[in-house]
């Protein structure tokens, strides 16, 4: 039982740092204002939520993956990149806990922070039920579903941040690999692909694309397959974050 509670309380030393380095400058709260910009932008414009008539978030998340292409990634760059250029990663890592606890610390307060930012578009459901009414557990699911895709990009960008102590590199990188991840699932990706593989091996490819499991999970159905799916695509980037690290500081 000790064990199982140090595990969670080290890196909850490095979540309570991280996600107060987010409230002490403005940056936070810009970034969570950008956010919910952007997010009622997609709604309400790009997606017509108006004109479509329906009472659901579909033009809303729609537009999910695009936000966190866009936004996941200036989240990221400074995970890893911003403690190398500091000088401050030596530091970091003398404090009694492991590599890991450090790269899932400051994971799991970039993925809260990202979830705050995701429950503050709250007033976009709270408009939908007042507007007539909608199936909340599909609207539930597809929260969920946002969440995790989050979490990817997040794990995602995390190893990118490791790679290099220039954040402007880390968040090309990020952004170029988060939009790979998302193409990946598209009809006009998948049709080029079908035309010179075999159906199986692009069926492959398309269960590697991010977009692929949100939309199954946005349709109010969590498959067990899609939550694995996350689960190992964050668990995997998370590893290889770690592994850098450990190189980077033994040479």
């Amino acid at each position: 039982m000790n064990g199982i509670k140090g595990f969670f309380g080290r890196p909850g030393i490095i979540v309570k740092r991280e996600l107060k380095s987010y409230f002490a400058t403005p940056l936070g709260y810009i970034f969570i204002l950008i956010f919910l910009l952007m997010s009622a932008f997609v709604t309400f414009e790009m997606g017509s939520f108006f004109a479509r008539g329906q009472a659901d978030l579909q033009s809303f998340f729609n537009f999910q993956a695009l936000l966190y292409v866009l936004l996941a990634p200036a989240l990221a760059m400074r995970l890893w990149a911003e403690e190398r250029n500091s000088g401050t990663i030596e530091l970091l890592l003398t404090l009694p806990i492991t590599t890991f606890d450090a790269v899932l610390g400051k994971f799991i307060a970039a993925w809260v922070f990202s979830g705050l930012a995701l429950a503050l578009t709250f007033p976009l459901w709270l408009t939908v039920i007042y507007l007539g009414s909608p199936d909340n557990g599909v609207i539930a699911a597809s929260y969920a579903g946002s969440w995790l895709m989050a979490g990817a990009f997040l794990a995602l960008g995390s190893c990118m941040s490791a790679l290099t102590r220039n954040q402007v590199i880390a968040f090309v990188l990020t952004i170029t690999l988060c939009l790979l991840f998302v193409l990946l699932g598209m009809p006009p990706v998948l049709k080029f692909f079908y035309a010179w593989l075999p159906a199986h091996m692009t069926d492959l490819i398309a269960n590697l694309s991010l977009m692929t499991h949100f939309q199954a999970i946005s349709r109010g159905v969590l498959d067990l397959r899609d939550l694995l799916f996350f689960a190992g695509f964050i668990a995997i980037w998370l590893l290889a974050t770690k592994i850098i690290i450990d190189l980077k500081k033994s040479n």
